[in-house]
């Protein structure tokens, strides 16, 4: 059987007796063991990045781009291959795993600019012959802590702009599926990045609690379930780290009675079903306004749904694949039953859905719950699957309300023709990220990523400047060239700008 290890600098032996198993969740087989590591582990990790970050740092930002770009073109060049590992242990299917390496790829090319995002603001004359200026450099080390349902994007999110403004990064990626964060560090020491700077360590939470906790970790990146992101976000900054933690979603698609149907079941047939909804962008929650587009909405989703085609994460009709796990199969499928006892109406079902020829694969089918209420505990929850739910909203007033009091904030969208209604709606809604009739509101990377409320923790967003901000610390110099041995001036008096 397989086995994966951790990839770390050269002369430190990987180590561990504990594993984890990783399937192939097409066929419901195990194809691999992973390692996993511990407190130990960590610790010579780190103390390979404390070697190398001092010089990565002093290495002007210009060189550090040039390994940057190499590594976009690597990533260009090994597209397949990765897209295809990734698809065999998350599930996904191939086109949608090359989506995931691109969207991380996009901030990767971001960090090809970091020459230019680096620069620091400079005012000559802030006073008498005084000039003031900032800078920022980097932390020291930082560690990423990334779940299952991206496994290039998210890292590469976080060690793509840590590592270009000058940290050593340490990634601890999901059990579930860490053969393509093992395979993106190779490429990025063939990049010529120095050994150590990146390294991949793997582990269950004694792993994340050894990374919490280290004195020489200055800065921890999450994202998972609000639970943990919440439990993360305490124990880092309990430990004197900055920290950002991105947790759970329920995402609503407000659908008002202009929009265009047809093109609304189109984007909800892939915003709620793509990647076997295993997304925190999502959308699994749609609400039409007033009782007649419900009924007009409703009549067009069902024969969509009925058409989507669920295969192997090889098959390239496929529209999506199994999720990740047993475990998660039989979760997900525990949500459409309390849906049902809550009193939700399901209309298509797809509890019990098997693939001829691949039985023991984790798949469900497209599922569609109509009646579904805020009081309803399938509706407050994330159920990460391929699940439909609608909620009905009287009005727009209604339609505003129920993102905004929902304890995630992650994202939301709204279809209209209307203009005046859109800007409203993204002034008002209480919600982090906004899509106008577009159903995934995932920000291009030189803009940022975060939700609000219970979807994320801590005051700094996710790449672009915002994720400048948090691998960096803004050093600020008060300088003054003085004419000739002094002016006479109180040296233990602050001085003033005027």
């Amino acid at each position: 059987m397989r086995q994966i290890e951790h990839f770390l600098a050269s002369g430190i032996a990987s180590s561990g007796t504990r594993t984890h198993q990783v399937w192939n969740p097409s066929t419901g087989e195990v194809q691999a063991e992973v390692t996993l590591g511990d407190a130990a582990l960590l610790e010579r990790a780190v103390e390979a990045a404390k070697k190398v970050q001092p010089e990565w740092a002093a290495t002007n930002p210009q060189k550090r781009a040039r390994v940057m770009f190499k590594f976009k073109e690597l990533i260009e060049a090994n597209m397949q291959q990765l897209a295809e590992l990734l698809s065999s242990e998350h599930g996904k299917v191939v086109d949608d795993a090359k989506g995931d390496v691109q969207r991380g790829l996009e901030v990767i090319e971001y960090a090809c600019g970091i020459p230019q995002v680096l620069k620091g603001e400079y005012t000559h004359g802030a006073g008498p012959g005084i000039d003031v200026y900032s800078v920022r450099q980097p932390l020291g080390i930082g560690a990423g802590i990334t779940p299952f349902n991206f496994p290039a994007m998210i890292p590469m999110w976080m060690f793509g702009m840590a590592c270009a403004a000058g940290n050593a990064f340490i990634l601890k990626p999901s059990e579930r599926d860490p053969s393509v964060p093992v395979r993106l560090a190779e490429l990025f020491l063939e990049a010529g990045a120095p050994e150590g700077l990146l390294q991949v360590v793997h582990g269950d939470k004694e792993m994340v609690d050894a990374i919490l906790d280290h004195q020489d970790i200055a800065a921890v990146s999450f994202v998972g379930s609000s639970d943990i992101a919440h439990y993360v976000y305490k124990r880092g900054v309990e430990n004197g780290k900055r920290v950002q933690a991105m947790g759970g979603a329920k995402n609503h698609g407000i659908v008002m009675p202009d929009a265009d149907l047809d093109q609304v079941v189109n984007d909800l047939a892939g915003a709620a079903f793509g990647s076997a909804g295993e997304r925190c962008m999502a959308l699994p929650v749609v609400v039409p306004v007033g009782e007649d587009t419900a009924e007009r909405l409703k009549e067009k989703l069902i024969p969509a749904i009925n058409a989507l085609r669920v295969g192997v994460s090889s098959d390239p009709e496929a529209h999506y694949g199994p999720v990740v796990t047993p475990e998660h199969k039989a979760r997900v499928e525990q949500w459409i039953t309390t849906a049902e006892e809550e009193g939700g109406e399901i209309v298509i079902d797809g509890r019990g859905f098997t693939l001829q020829g691949h039985e023991k694969g984790f798949f469900i089918g497209p599922t569609l719950i109509d009646r579904v209420t805020p009081q309803m505990k399938s509706y407050q929850e994330e159920i990460f699957g391929p699940v439909l739910q609608i909620v009905r909203a009287n009005d727009f007033e209604d339609a505003v309300r129920l993102p905004s009091e929902h304890q995630y904030g992650n994202g939301v969208a709204i279809f209209t023709r209307n203009g005046h209604a859109a800007r409203e709606f993204t002034a008002r809604v209480n919600v982090g990220m906004v899509g106008v009739n577009v159903p995934i509101p995932v920000p291009v990377s030189y803009h940022s990523f975060g939700g609000w409320k219970r979807s994320g923790f801590g005051d700094i967003d996710q790449y672009g400047t915002e994720g400048l901000k948090f691998w960096t610390k803004l050093k600020k110099v008060t300088q003054r060239w003085p004419d000739g041995g002094g002016d006479g001036s109180n040296a233990f008096v602050i001085p003033t700008m005027g």
